[in-house]
């Protein structure tokens, strides 16, 4: 009875695992892989003491609100190559301390809060995304510490000022302030306004 109740619980864990998702063991690091497992949401039952996540290659398209909470070991998160579109406010809390790696390249990523990253200390790719070139964008890169040769795949897919459509990001922020000309603009409407009242 003990073995059959032993062969049941082993059972049970393995099964608990989703679809297309394995556990392994790389060089001395608990990997979770779920890579191309046609995931559409970030799985719940991954084990809590996952050092590297693999979720590239998926349909997953966005990111909620304490999405890895339960996984403070966590050193690296492989995000790439998914369909996210939308990074929710506090997604990646609790990953605070141990994260030093992030892979967000080649989603549908248009817009991101700075304050999404706050905290983070792992360096973030960003790169291969419909990015939107504007104030938002230029805080976000400022708040984070991008992932070495990432920076140049960060392009201008729209932008606030039409010339910088297919610019690398960074080029354009050398002598490009957004924040200040988003600044400027509102400050002449202001001007206008209360000439308007005289």
């Amino acid at each position: 009875l003990l073995l059959l109740f032993l062969l049941g619980s082993c059972l049970h864990s393995a099964a608990a695992f989703p679809k297309g998702c394995y556990p392994s063991e790389e060089e001395g690091l608990k990997t979770f892989r779920c890579s191309n497992a046609q995931l559409t949401e970030v799985p719940r039952d991954i084990p809590n003491d996952t050092n590297k996540l693999y979720l590239d290659f998926n349909q997953i398209p966005f990111l909620p609100r304490y999405a890895f909470r339960d996984l403070p070991l966590l050193l690296e998160l492989d995000l790439s190559h998914n369909a996210i579109a939308r990074v929710e406010s506090g997604a990646f809390q609790g990953l605070a301390e141990h994260l030093h790696s992030l892979d967000l390249s080649s989603n549908r990523l248009v817009s991101v809060s700075k304050d999404t990253f706050s905290n983070l200390k792992a360096k973030v790719n960003l790169s291969n995304n419909p990015w939107l070139c504007d104030c938002r964008l230029q805080e976000l890169i400022h708040a984070v510490e991008l992932a070495a040769d990432s920076s140049g795949g960060i392009v201008c897919d729209s932008s606030t000022q039409e010339e910088h459509v297919g610019k690398a990001f960074l080029q354009v922020i050398a002598d490009t302030d957004f924040c200040n000309m988003y600044k400027k603009t509102t400050d002449i409407a202001m001007l206008v306004t209360m000439f308007g009242w005289f």
